[in-house]
């Protein structure tokens, strides 16, 4: 059975700022068609890198640990449904070795990326409805 390490506190935590972010896409980010330019929207976090989002999002993934992060990615992968809970270490194991997927860059250019950790978590029978936001 698929065991999950990583303190699911800290992925509540990642869950409400991924959602803070998307939220800030959101609301910048021009409708579909107003320019051209923008087809790619996350493409917009490179244009505010002092966002305290982003910088509290990196700020956090910075304190994590390789197998911490390495989790992470897997769970955002299990998620998105790209592996089943059946395949989690498989996912691990791809996770490890895929060292420019555990970047920052990849966790902030992932669109729904709270989304897929939350559904990641639920594979686990986990939820964060028990996490009080007041300690995160």
């Amino acid at each position: 059975m698929a065991t999950l390490n990583l303190d699911h506190e800290k992925v509540c935590y990642l869950i409400i700022k991924a959602r803070e972010f998307d939220a800030k896409m959101e609301a910048e980010v021009p409708e579909p068609g107003d320019n051209p330019a923008d087809d790619d929207e996350r493409e917009i976090l490179f244009d505010y890198p002092d966002d305290p989002t982003v910088e509290e999002i990196r700020g956090f993934l910075a304190t994590l640990n390789e197998d911490e992060v390495t989790e992470l990615l897997a769970l955002m992968w299990i998620g998105a449904g790209d592996y089943d809970i059946e395949e989690w270490d498989e996912a691990i194991r791809d996770a490890r070795e895929d060292e420019d997927s555990r970047r920052a860059e990849t966790f902030l250019g992932t669109p729904l990326l709270g989304d897929f950790l939350e559904e990641g978590l639920a594979q686990f029978g986990v939820s964060c409805a028990d996490v009080e936001m007041g300690r995160l």
